[in-house]
């Protein structure tokens, strides 16, 4: 961990610290390649064809380079994948039940710890869709944090950049913007701080 950005050097006046979770908490692709293993498998053994470790390759590296939109359209194209499966799919983002827990960065967990030693607050406003990231949060190791997290899904109020959410926040908790702190991974997040008006801190600054 930075010395610069271990939490002994926040400032002190930070009530409560606001965090994303895809690739903020933990690797966004942890889950996602979990459920392509758990897609490839059930095709394989619905199927047959194509074998569940060619397609899991397959949808591993069109991840990498393509991202996660649209990646059964690109296993359709491939393989000729049915298109009744993109349902499959679809319930398994919401649903699946992972071969492995997703696991934290090491020095963000440290620095959650830090927080709840120092009696601080800490709240999740993520972005993604609520049944999606509920099934991240439910099979995610907190270490035990879990009873300190108050979680928030900005599509129930007005996804990020728009502030409602941490204005909500701020109102029910009772805080002032210079007593938060965002972290987060990417430029929604920098300039959700921006329209908030509370300060960033990259998470690759932490680690």
């Amino acid at each position: 961990m930075s010395e610069i950005f271990k939490y002994s050097n926040i400032d002190p006046g930070k009530k409560a610290f606001v965090f994303e979770l895809d690739d903020v908490l933990f690797p966004e692709k942890d889950y996602l390649l979990q459920v392509y293993y758990l897609f490839s498998n059930f095709i394989d053994f619905t199927e047959g064809f194509p074998p569940a470790a060619d397609m899991t390759e397959f949808m591993k590296n069109a991840y990498i380079h393509h991202g996660d939109n649209g990646i059964f359209d690109r296993v359709k194209q491939a393989f000729g994948i049915d298109e009744k499966y993109r349902e499959n799919l679809e319930r398994l983002y919401h649903s699946a039940v992972l071969p492995l827990k997703l696991l934290l960065f090491d020095d963000v967990l440290k620095f959650l710890q830090d927080i709840v030693i120092d009696r601080k607050q800490i709240f999740i406003i993520t972005n993604g869709k609520p049944e999606v990231q509920i099934n991240k949060i439910r099979q995610t190791e907190w270490n035990g944090l879990e009873s300190y997290l108050k979680v928030y899904y900005a599509q129930e109020l007005n996804l990020k950049p728009e502030p409602d959410a941490l204005t909500y926040i701020m109102k029910e908790q009772n805080l002032n913007g210079n007593e938060i702190l965002i972290v987060g991974a990417n430029n929604t997040d920098i300039e959700f701080a921006a329209s908030c008006g509370v300060d960033f801190l990259h998470v690759n600054e932490i680690c």
